[in-house]
């Protein structure tokens, strides 16, 4: 088994997690996102992170404006909807349970 393959589906298991926990502190257009998930040493690139907030935003949980911009282009500002903060709350305590689960597993002293 290949632990580069592994190690990408742990992170693509979380990334909806963390999308939505940067978009719940503020609203971001996507160069903003990728930054705050470099910053966190989750490397996302567009190609991943575009369809990803397609979905989000056709599953309601996401909504966006459109923002003009002094430095090129128009920019699409995303945000939480009502459903998407309902969504996050239910993530992040099956989260906090996942966490603990595997904390407990992994820092077991037993051998």
């Amino acid at each position: 088994m290949k632990l580069e393959n592994t190690k990408a589906q742990m992170r693509k298991g979380i990334l909806e997690f963390c999308i939505l926990s940067i978009l719940d502190k503020k609203e971001a257009y996507p160069s903003e996102i990728i930054e705050a998930l470099k910053n966190a040493k989750l490397i996302v690139v567009e190609g991943t992170l575009y369809p990803l907030l397609t979905r989000l935003k056709n599953s309601e949980l996401l909504t966006y404006r459109w923002e003009e911009s002094s430095s090129g282009p128009p920019r699409k500002y995303y945000s939480l909807t009502k459903m998407g903060k309902a969504f996050l709350e239910e993530l992040t305590g099956t989260w906090s349970e996942l966490h603990a689960a595997v904390t407990k597993i992994t820092q077991t002293t037993e051998k």
